[in-house]
C-alpha cells in the first residue's frame, strides 16, 4: 500500500516539475524562477482573497452598526 502511494507520489512530482521546466525552456527562463514565480503568485492570490473576506466582514459590520432594526417607535 505505501509503495502505491509513493509511486503516485514520484509519478506526480516528476510529470509536475516537467511542466515548469518545459515552460522555462520554451521562454528562456531558469525552471527555478518560473517554480519560484508560482509559489509567489499562490501566496498572492490567498492574500488577495484573505483582504476581500476582511473588506467584507468590516462592511458589514458597519452595517449592522447604522442599521439597527427598531421593532417598535419607542425604542428611541
Amino acid at each position: 500500500m505505501l509503495k502505491l502511494i509513493y509511486s503516485i507520489r514520484h509519478f506526480f512530482e516528476r510529470n509536475g516539475f516537467y511542466v515548469s521546466s518545459r515552460l522555462a525552456d520554451k521562454i528562456g527562463m531558469r525552471a527555478k524562477s518560473i517554480r519560484l514565480f508560482f509559489i509567489y503568485l499562490s501566496f498572492a492570490t490567498l492574500g488577495m482573497g484573505f483582504a476581500i473576506y476582511l473588506t467584507l466582514a468590516f462592511w458589514l459590520k458597519i452595517k449592522d452598526l447604522v442599521y439597527t432594526k427598531r421593532t417598535s417607535v419607542f425604542d428611541l
